[in-house]
């Protein structure tokens, strides 16, 4: 957390993680939470994203049936031009981190 409280719409974080085995920073905004929905939407303002990709943002969407709990990550994203990749890394990075999150919480139960 770099500023606000946490878990407020309009607080600040930031990450640092390695993609590609390279360190990469991410300053984002919580948009919006659903505390019903169990919606979370966060925007890049600063990092390693936004100096590449115009707009980006991610939605953390988890839709509950009967006892499962169903992950959904949407990313969205402009690229300037046809020679900046997909983000195809970062969405493997990420569906990989909801995994062991859900590996590690099978283990605790």
């Amino acid at each position: 957390m770099s500023e606000g409280d946490f878990g407020t719409v309009g607080s600040k974080i930031c990450w640092t993680y390695i993609l590609d085995g390279e360190k990469k920073i991410s300053k984002q905004v919580i948009e919006t939470i659903g505390h019903e929905n169990k919606v979370l939407t966060l925007k890049e303002f600063e990092g390693d994203l936004v100096d590449k990709y115009d707009n980006w943002k991610i939605t953390l969407h988890i839709e509950t049936k009967g006892k499962l709990d169903l992950v959904c990550w949407t990313m969205e994203y402009e690229r300037p031009n046809e020679n900046v990749p997909e983000l195809i890394n970062l969405l493997d990075f990420i569906a990989g981190m909801s995994k062991a999150i859900d590996d590690h919480h099978v283990k605790m139960n």
